[in-house]
């Protein structure tokens, strides 16, 4: 079975609609979480940033068993994509999501997920 259409049809007013809908968003701001998302440990780092209000750099490396380097690679990332914070505080280097968007999104992708079966 072929899973291509057999003859071209388009059905105009839904391409209107679509293409009308995807001219007032900006698929690139969409694309950076999915970025951010397409590794499990920014995954874990974004979670554990939506259970605390903010964690120091070195909290975030002992969380996910790295070390603050590679915690520090990946926060960067997280702020470079604008979906985290950071301020220092002498020494330390805290870091924080203030994308309400983003944590909701996080919170909810962990709350569905119990129960469910790894897909794959």
């Amino acid at each position: 079975m072929r899973e291509v259409c057999e003859v071209t049809c388009i059905h105009e007013d839904k391409v209107n609609y679509v293409q009308e809908r995807l001219n007032q968003q900006n698929p690139s701001d969409v694309a950076k979480v999915f970025k951010a998302l397409s590794d499990d440990t920014r995954v874990k780092i974004a979670y554990a940033l939506t259970l605390e209000a903010e964690l120091c750099v070195c909290d975030v490396a002992n969380i996910i068993g790295a070390t603050t380097a590679t915690a520090s690679h990946h926060l960067r990332l997280l702020r470079n994509l604008g979906l985290a914070e950071y301020r220092k505080e002498g020494k330390f280097v805290y870091y924080s999501i203030q994308n309400d968007y983003f944590k909701n999104l996080i919170s909810a992708a962990f709350s569905q997920h119990k129960g469910v079966e790894s897909i794959g």
